[in-house]
């Protein structure tokens, strides 16, 4: 990208950054609906429906406190460990083929992992709002500190490290995704709920779903480091 004014016209380079980060983040949710939709129209042999798989899979690890029900939205489903709820979207929850099942048997392996304690989902959950404050403050400290006192302005440091914050929740966030896709594709298979070419099918849905979180991780490096290449090695020579 170019700027102009009073130091003339330059080239930033980092966008190169910010440009790679986002073909990443693009081409894994391509991926991730190109393959969802794929096995979304391959029907279960059990004919279990998103529903009745999670409450299976739940009820087999001895867990009767959480909730499944229906949530609005394409790919919304998510566990909240604060309600005890697993979400499912109404095309994973009322459907019967093998997308939906893994998709909501990943999202009961997080309520085994709540369920357990798994300690990167406690870690996770109470870095949360932290990193919500950083990924919002970051880029309004960062300009303003720059604006009124250069590139060493304290408010720039700050912002700098709130968007590490974010970037340390997405690091954090990867494990205790993998996590629960393990947990969700073995359970399936040793409950009966899927088999054979099934859980391989399956097993292609989450890793495709495992790649949006490897692309987010990177696209928030990578913009890190465009952060700290502008304003982090910078000093005013006043």
């Amino acid at each position: 990208m170019y700027y102009g004014g009073l130091m003339g016209y330059y080239f930033d380079p980092t966008w190169i950054l910010v440009i790679i980060g986002a073909v990443l983040s693009m081409a894994a949710s391509a991926k991730v609906n190109s393959t969802f939709n794929k096995y979304s129209k391959v029907r279960s042999m059990t004919g279990m429906t998103g529903e009745d798989a999670a409450k299976r899979l739940l009820n087999s690890q001895g867990i009767y406190d959480v909730t499944v029900r229906p949530v609005k939205g394409q790919l919304t489903d998510h566990y909240d460990p604060r309600t005890k709820t697993v979400n499912l979207s109404e095309s994973v929850f009322h459907s019967t083929s093998v997308a939906a099942i893994g998709v909501a048997a990943h999202e009961c392996g997080h309520a085994m992992q709540d369920n357990v304690g798994y300690v990167p989902l406690k870690l996770r959950g109470a870095i949360v709002p932290v990193a919500n404050i950083g990924s919002q403050a970051a880029f309004p400290l960062i300009i303003i500190g720059a604006l009124i006192g250069g590139m060493g302005s304290p408010l720039v440091n700050i912002g700098l490290i709130l968007f590490s914050l974010a970037v340390i929740f997405q690091l954090i966030t990867l494990p205790v995704e993998l996590n629960a896709s393990r947990r969700a594709i073995t359970l399936l298979d040793q409950v009966g709920i899927l088999g054979g070419q099934e859980v391989n099918q399956t097993r292609k849905v989450l890793g495709a779903a495992a790649l949006t979180y490897v692309a987010a991780l990177a696209a928030s490096v990578l913009q890190l480091l465009r952060l700290v290449i502008l304003f982090g090695g910078r000093r005013d020579n006043d």
